[in-house]
């Protein structure tokens, strides 16, 4: 048995991967890793609340391992931080560390080198999947997330808050990933198959900072 640490990022991907993973009998989901800015008590990138990653974890029956990260954040803090998280999981035993990345070769690159040496093994389940195809296989299968995050330059700002559904598809423009892979936009799920129930969510205020475009995704 293969015990794994899964990067939970709150997104489709993450669960779609969480998904794909449980289906394999020789792999075993020890724990999910998050990163958080501590300042502002949510997810480092997607802006989620810290308490919805804590309920997803829960719905999922798998443990949540914080990474607290300070705003700002250097890359070198970052990279200190998630070496200490590998440390720990290999303490407990955990060999591998799985990734929702799709096509991104840098990103996975990357990955792969910082693992070197740590005594994990880097896993990527989804790897060159077609997105489309992805996206709608997700969808089709009860995956439901609300658009968190959304990259101006790249994507309208109306998009953002908006349900991740197959009538959303249709309305991206050309040239947009349908699983936002180059960073078009991210998302929060709020029930897959990997959940025991849905969480009940509402879309909130909607801020743009930092040059991207945010939602406040609320439970009820």
């Amino acid at each position: 048995m293969t015990k794994v640490i899964l990067s939970w990022s709150s997104g489709k991907d993450s669960a779609w991967t969480l998904h794909l993973l449980r289906q394999q009998p020789n792999i075993q989901i020890a724990a999910l890793l998050t990163t958080f800015n501590s300042q502002a008590n949510r997810v480092a990138m997607h802006a989620v609340r810290r308490a919805l990653v804590e309920a997803q974890a829960e719905r999922a029956g798998i443990p949540l391992w914080a990474v607290e990260l300070p705003w700002p954040c250097s890359n070198r803090e970052y990279e200190d931080r998630m070496r200490s998280a590998c440390q720990r999981a290999t303490a407990e035993g955990i060999t591998a560390v799985a990734f929702g990345d799709l096509f991104l070769q840098d990103v996975r690159d990357y990955r792969v080198r910082q693992l070197q040496g740590s005594g994990l093994e880097p896993l990527f389940p989804v790897w060159q999947i077609p997105t489309q195809e992805l996206a709608r296989e997700m969808i089709a299968a009860g995956v439901k997330a609300k658009i968190t995050c959304v990259d101006p330059g790249k994507l309208a700002k109306s998009f953002v808050g908006q349900d991740y559904d197959s009538r959303w598809l249709e309305t991206l423009p050309a040239g947009i990933d349908p699983c936002g892979e180059n960073g078009e936009f991210h998302t929060f799920v709020h029930d897959a198959p990997v959940f025991s129930s849905p969480i009940a969510v509402r879309t909130g205020e909607v801020v743009e900072r930092d040059g991207f475009v945010f939602a406040d995704v609320l439970p009820e």
